[in-house]
Parts: structure tokens; sequence; C-alpha cells
């Protein structure tokens, strides 16, 4: 099985295809799959770089048990691009996986040859959100993730979108609780965004379902407004999963994105 060593795990990823480096992160409380659909739509054009992050699916959640920050993701991920040789790839990340985009692109800018943003915000963690993120990594240790994924299925998928609740709901359910908790507590304490958005120096593409109401799409147009060079796009009909609800619409407007990026020589 393919894995890379980071410092303190050893990260399992999805590599197919060849061209352009397309590094695609996944949210939380989910694994590599959610990317299915783009994964077998994207690597016919790209090298498609699909990890589990720590403590999700096939990837050990390592010695710390605690805390997890975006930091030590953002790490893990600039490991798996240098055991593949891999200099930049575009960077596409889904809510969590937005912010650990972000903070790549804040660590390592020279590594980012595009930035995605896809239902995330880029804002630090309120009080009362911090309270909230404790909170809940506090259940998931006591309860595990089967309470969690009933209740809020719902608003990962809208309920129209029947097709792509069970992958979903199986993606909620089969998290570790402990790197459940340890990812909520570490995003607890992100810091905030908005300024590195502004430093930019690579064209960003910005997506949010119509109906997503953890990152409305308020929350991206803060995003794209602060992006130098972005472009904006509503998935209607979709949630927080744009890519799983609407596969079609989704890889169109990331296929469009990605070809806007190859320029004549």
């Amino acid at each position: 099985m393919p894995y890379a060593e980071s410092l303190a795990t050893d990260v399992f990823y999805e590599d197919r295809g060849t061209g352009p480096a397309l590094l695609l992160i996944h949210g939380h409380p989910f694994d590599h799959t959610m990317w299915q659909p783009q994964i077998s739509r994207f690597s016919r054009t790209h090298r498609v770089i699909a990890p589990d992050l720590r403590g999700y699916g096939r990837t050990p959640l390592g010695a710390r048990t605690d805390l997890t920050g975006l930091g030590d993701f953002a790490e893990d991920l600039v490991a798996v691009l240098d055991h593949l040789r891999v200099g930049t790839a575009v960077v596409v990340g889904l809510s969590m996986g937005g912010q650990i985009a972000m903070e790549l692109h804040r660590r390592h800018p020279e590594r980012v040859r595009g930035l995605v943003l896809v239902d995330t915000f880029a804002a630090a963690e309120t009080e009362n959100g911090k309270a909230v993120r404790n909170a809940m990594a506090d259940r998931l240790l006591k309860e595990g993730m089967q309470g969690y994924a009933d209740e809020v299925l719902d608003r990962m998928v809208a309920p129209y979108n029947t097709h792509a609740a069970p992958h979903v709901h199986r993606m909620m359910r089969e998290t570790d609780p402990v790197a459940a908790a340890a990812a909520l507590r570490g995003r607890a304490e992100r810091p905030d965004y908005r300024e590195s958005l502004t430093t930019a120096a690579v064209p960003a593409l910005v997506v949010v379902g119509r109906d997503d109401t953890y990152t409305p799409v308020g929350d991206a147009e803060e995003m794209h407004a602060l992006l130098p060079d972005s472009t904006l796009a509503v998935i209607e009909g979709a949630a927080h999963l744009p890519n799983l609800e609407r596969p079609e619409e989704f890889d169109t407007v990331l296929s469009s994105y990605l070809r806007s990026l190859v320029r004549p020589t």
C-alpha cells in the first residue's frame, strides 16, 4: 500500500494519473474516498494525489492523540509531496480540508500552484465556536461517531440528494472518534487566514453549495473578495459536499479553472 512517512505518522494516499499535480484534501470527518468522482475524472488529465489525513481512513493518528493542529496536517501533506517528488500542486480542500489548504499556502506558498477552497471559511474561531468544538470533542470521545453522524447527515448532504447520503454517512460513522476529537480541538485554535489570502500570488477558485448551512455563500463571497485573483462558483442543489452531491456541476467548474491555469508558451 502507498504510504508516505511524515514526522508523526505514515500517511496513506491514492496516486493516480499523470500530468500536473492535483492534491485533494478531504474534510472532517471523512476520508480520501469523498473525492472518488474527482479522482476518476481528473486522473485522465492530471496526477491526482488524494491522502487520508492523520487519523482518518487508513492513516494512523500517531503518538499524539489529544490535539491535531492544522499545521500538523499541512506538514503531513508536504511530506507526501516530497515523498512523491512533486514540487508544486493545485491544492483543493473542502471544509476542514480547505482550512488545511490555507495553512499549507500560508506556510509553503511556493508549493501551491493553484488554490481551490470548497465550502470552507477563513476566519479564526470565535470564543463560542471554540467552546462548541471542544464540547463536541468531549462528546465524540464519550459516545463515538454514530449519533453525530445521524444528526448532521442532512446538513452535510441536502435531504434531496439521497444518492450521496450512504457514502457520507459511512465515512462519518467509521471515523476514529479519538482522531475526530483531536482535529476538532486543533481547529478550535486555528489562525485567521484572511490576511494570508490577500497575499496569494496564484489564481484561486472558491466553490460553495447554495444550500450549505455550515459555510454559507456569504463566507465564500468574503474569501473571493480577499483573494487577488479568484473565481467564485455557487453550485445549485447542493449543501456542504457539492463534489458528491452534484459531481458533474462541480467537475465542470473545477475543469474550467484547471484549464485556465494552462498558459500558452
